[in-house]
C-alpha cells in the first residue's frame, strides 16, 4: 500500500472512531471504554489505540466538535434581531444537544473529570453566554439580576433531569414523552426570568403525576 493510501485509511478510521465515540458516549456516558468504542466502530482495538493514545484523548477530540457546535448555536443566537428570541434559541438548542448526549452533559457539568481538565471548553463558551444574557438584559426583556452563569447552571440542572428521565423511562410505561420532560421546566424558568411579565407560556409537556414521579425517581415500585 502506498503512503497516501495509509494516510487516507488512518483518517477514515479516526472519523469512524469519533462518530462511534460520540454515539456510544451519548447513550452510555463517558464510562464506556476505548475498547467499547472500537467494537462499536467496527475497527480493531489496536487501530483505536493507534489513532488515540487513550480514552481521554478521544473524549477531548469529541469535545472539540461539540464545543464548536455549541459555539455555532451561540453565534446564531447573538445574530437574532430580538435579544430575547436569541436567548430562547440558545437555551432550546443547547439543551436539545445536551439532553440527548450523556457524555457532553457529564463534561459540561464537571461530573466526569477534575474541574480544570475541560475548562478550555467552558472558557470558550462562557463569554458568549454572557453576551447572550447581556443583550437580553439591555433590551429590557430579561430581569436585571439574571446572568450568563444563571443560564449555564439552569442547563446543568435540566440535563440532570433529562438524564434521570431517560434512564427511568422503562419504569414509567404510561408516559412516552419523558425525553422531553426537561422542556416543561425550561419554559417555567423562562417565564420566571422575563422582565416584561405577560401571560404565562403554555407548557410543552404535561406534568408527571405523583406515582409517575416516584417511578421515575426510583422511589416506588410499579
Amino acid at each position: 500500500m502506498t503512503e497516501p493510501r495509509l494516510r487516507k485509511d488512518a483518517a477514515r478510521n479516526r472519523e469512524r472512531l469519533l462518530a462511534a465515540g460520540r454515539e456510544l458516549f451519548a447513550q452510555r456516558g463517558l464510562e464506556a471504554s476505548l475498547n467499547d468504542v472500537a467494537h462499536h466502530a467496527g475497527v480493531g482495538v489496536g487501530t483505536a489505540y493507534r489513532r488515540f493514545a487513550n480514552k481521554e484523548e478521544l473524549i477531548e477530540a469529541i469535545l472539540v466538535q461539540q464545543v464548536e457546535e455549541l459555539e455555532a448555536v451561540l453565534t446564531e443566537a447573538l445574530a437574532q434581531p430580538d435579544a430575547w428570541d436569541g436567548l430562547v434559541l440558545y437555551l432550546e438548542r443547547s439543551l436539545e444537544i445536551q439532553a440527548k448526549d450523556r457524555g457532553i452533559a457529564q463534561i459540561l457539568s464537571g461530573s466526569f473529570a477534575r474541574p480544570q481538565k475541560y475548562d478550555w471548553g467552558r472558557d470558550r463558551l462562557a463569554p458568549l453566554v454572557e453576551r447572550v444574557a447581556d443583550r437580553a438584559r439591555a433590551s429590557g426583556r430579561l430581569r436585571r439580576d439574571v446572568t450568563g452563569v444563571d443560564l449555564i447552571l439552569l442547563q446543568v440542572s435540566l440535563t440532570a433531569l433529562a438524564t434521570t428521565a431517560r434512564a427511568r423511562s422503562t419504569a414509567v410505561t404510561d408516559r412516552d414523552d419523558l425525553g422531553e420532560l426537561y422542556r416543561r421546566y425550561l419554559w417555567i424558568f423562562l417565564d420566571g426570568i422575563r422582565a416584561d411579565r405577560g401571560p404565562t407560556t403554555a407548557l410543552p409537556v404535561p406534568p408527571l403525576t405523583t406515582p409517575q414521579a416516584h417511578r421515575m425517581l426510583g422511589g416506588a415500585a410499579e
